[in-house]
């Protein structure tokens, strides 16, 4: 299997830089609050000085959301709505143990991270423009279809992982109890977007081999280096 972004949308957002991380051996039946609390001080030090909106992390995906035609206040990527109901109400709701441990690395680093279960994955997925036929299942249960020449993470069976970009991931491939095998992938456009990948990229790894003694692959991933195996 294995993870890409396609050229075209290399060649649209040039300044995207993106993370993957890949391991198995996931369980849920492990403590991660400590851990938990350690990246929430951090991200509750940066709003403390200011809103989420005005984090570069943020502004910079902001910046893509409107180039790809999307009112940024109305689909924000998946970072700015943690950070933004973390300012609220002051937690987040607990998931999975790996799925609360990546929202709260998220949070600290402002980044926005999809989590995928392997185990849902047909052949790859990649990083590209909608036909508009692809399958995407939402949390409520129903089947949607993106928009034609809409970002998503499509797989080869033609379902559709994410939508709109960092959006909206899919229940599909939604991280569950039963999960052992898992996909990570950050991205960023902001103007230090490659040392906080590459610091995130690590810290992911040192999380999950602490948590859960694995030795994961990870890669940087960039137009030259495009293609992820897992």
């Amino acid at each position: 299997m294995y993870f890409q972004h396609l050229d075209e949308i290399w060649r649209d957002f040039p300044e995207l830089v993106a993370g993957v991380v890949a391991t198995d051996s996931i369980t849920n039946d492990v403590s991660v609050d400590t851990r938990i609390a350690t990246f929430n001080s951090i991200a509750e030090e940066r709003l403390t000085a200011g809103p989420e909106g005005e984090f570069p992390e943020i502004q910079a995906w902001r910046r893509a959301f409107s180039r790809m035609g999307l009112k940024p206040t109305q689909y924000r990527c998946a970072s700015e709505s943690l950070l933004r109901r973390y300012r609220k109400e002051g937690s987040l709701p607990r998931i999975h143990p790996l799925i609360d441990l990546c929202n709260a690395i998220s949070l600290a680093y402002a980044i926005p991270m999809a989590v995928f279960d392997i185990s849902q994955i047909t052949g790859y997925v990649e990083v590209r423009h909608a036909s508009g036929s692809e399958r995407y299942l939402a949390f409520s249960g129903e089947t949607e279809h993106p928009d034609a020449g809409e970002v998503i993470f499509a797989d080869e069976a033609d379902q559709a992982h994410a939508r709109r970009w960092t959006n909206r991931q899919s229940a599909r491939s939604a991280v569950r109890d039963t999960t052992t095998d898992i996909l990570i992938v950050a991205e960023a456009m902001h103007d230090s977007a490659t040392d906080d990948i590459e610091c995130l990229v690590a810290t992911l790894v040192e999380e999950l081999n602490s948590v859960w003694s694995v030795t994961p692959t990870s890669s940087v991933l960039s137009l030259s280096s495009s293609r992820f195996e897992f």
